[in-house]
């Protein structure tokens, strides 16, 4: 079958596909993996995620590569990052065994939709994994459900690889220390809306959030990991209510690769007035460098890049990480699968 996409105007939303595959999770055990057209659920009303939040969900890329071979990036690691979610939040761990499968799958299922090398746009997979158990009161569910969906997406932010804007946000948390920030989980997202929206209607690409206790120290940038760069040294917040990024600490092993130093600590708001780059970093964007960081409460403003353009640093990190995920440079790390 053949698309009418124009895949270098792809932004980065929901685009119907072909296939999903789905397992449930009953009576202690996980089912067959099953294939289905099917773009909707079949829940109960009383169904413990919508009513508790027992929801988790994932985020990884595909690439068609300039070899002509599929590659999915660190699908292990999200596999990994799935489970420490599930033991967190008292839901059944989907082994990495089944995971990969349902990922490679999924891919195969839907390789018409997998972009061009030349479009710079990925297929984007989304795991989503519930509980499905009817309950009214606050207790674990006992039955499960996974689902894996993929949509071709472009770039995150509309200008791509630019130095963007960001607010301090103060009114708002994403999570608090000892709560749920480290998993991957809807409710912290929920939590950001609103912070989110702020900085929108501000003319910011998004918010910058502190840690919920102190106010004191840079917790996320958005819905990404933070980072910043001085003295030949990449380094990145250390904090319990911080997700921890594939993609962060993809960039850790790639500094140290590249002969940068690395450091993963607690970071202060104050330092970044000595960071020389700055940028945020996940799956959706790779990396979107940072240009400034407005203290609007306070009347402040950190200008990082002084240009106003990607740094070298962050520009040969986000080179080699993409050349990586694509199949141009070696992969000594073993981080791609190649879809057969």
């Amino acid at each position: 079958m053949e698309n009418n996409i124009e895949w270098s105007k792809l932004g980065f939303g929901y685009m119907p596909t072909d296939y999903n595959v789905r397992r449930y999770y009953h009576n202690g055990k996980w089912g067959e993996m099953e294939i289905t057209s099917e773009t909707t659920i079949n829940l109960h009303m009383a169904a413990e995620c919508l009513h508790y939040g027992q929801e988790a969900f994932e985020g990884l890329k595909a690439f068609r590569c300039p070899d002509g071979k599929v590659r999915v990036f660190r699908m292990d690691e999200n596999a990994a990052r799935l489970q420490f979610t599930c033991r967190g939040l008292v839901m059944p761990e989907l082994p990495t065994e089944l995971f990969c499968e349902m990922v490679e799958k999924v891919i195969k299922l839907n390789e018409r939709f997998i972009p061009p090398y030349e479009s710079g746009a990925a297929l984007y997979i989304r795991p989503l994994f519930i509980g499905i158990t009817p309950e009214v009161g606050v207790r674990p569910a006992k039955d499960f459900l996974c689902v894996m969906f993929v949509s071709p997406v472009g770039p995150y932010f509309k200008g791509g690889f630019a130095a963007s804007d960001y607010v301090i946000i103060r009114s708002h948390d994403r999570a608090a220390p000892l709560g749920t920030g480290c998993y991957k989980v809807a409710g912290n997202y929920a939590a950001s809306l609103k912070a989110n929206q702020i900085a929108h209607e501000a003319g910011f690409a998004g918010e910058f959030y502190l840690d919920a206790k102190e106010k004191k120290y840079i917790d996320e940038c958005g819905a990404a990991n933070f980072f910043g760069i001085k003295n030949n040294t990449y380094i990145t917040p250390k904090s319990p209510s911080i997700l921890p990024s594939i993609t962060n600490k993809s960039l850790q092993q790639i500094a140290k690769d590249l002969g940068y130093n690395v450091e993963v600590r607690p970071v202060e708001e104050t330092e970044l007035s000595t960071f020389e780059e700055a940028g945020a970093c996940g799956t959706a964007a790779v990396i979107s460098p940072i240009n400034r960081i407005v203290d609007i409460e306070n009347n402040h403003e950190y200008k990082i890049a002084k240009d106003g353009k990607p740094g070298p640093i962050s520009t040969r990190l986000y080179t080699t990480l993409r050349n990586i995920q694509y199949g141009i440079e070696e992969d000594k790390h073993g981080w791609t699968t190649i879809i057969e």
